[in-house]
């Protein structure tokens, strides 16, 4: 039967590489698609810690689509940032970005 300590594991393994690729990558895109994976496996952890404690309430449900939400909104700015920046430099390299350097 698969447990709490499961979705727990699957959810710290998720985190984890979202937090890898978006700390090593250079591509905005794909740092933000990291992003993604980490508030997705958020996601996970806040459904089973609601399934698994009381699975009565869906106050674990309820908040993954409030995240949802806030997720979507982050991607269409980041994305919105992403094209500015790219009118700007013709690359999406992070590293080669200085925009904000004195």
């Amino acid at each position: 039967m698969i447990g709490l300590e499961h979705y727990l594991i699957l959810s710290a393994v998720l985190f984890c590489l979202g937090l890898y690729g978006a700390l090593v990558k250079h591509n905005a895109v794909v740092i933000l698609m990291c992003i993604e994976i980490m508030l997705n496996a958020a996601n996970i952890a806040a459904v089973a810690f609601s399934q698994f404690i009381t699975p009565v309430a869906f106050t674990g449900q309820v908040l993954v689509v409030f995240t949802l939400a806030i997720a979507a909104a982050e991607v269409a700015i980041g994305l919105a940032i992403i094209l500015g920046i790219y009118r700007n430099f013709k690359s999406i390299d992070v590293d080669k970005v200085d925009l904000m350097k004195w």
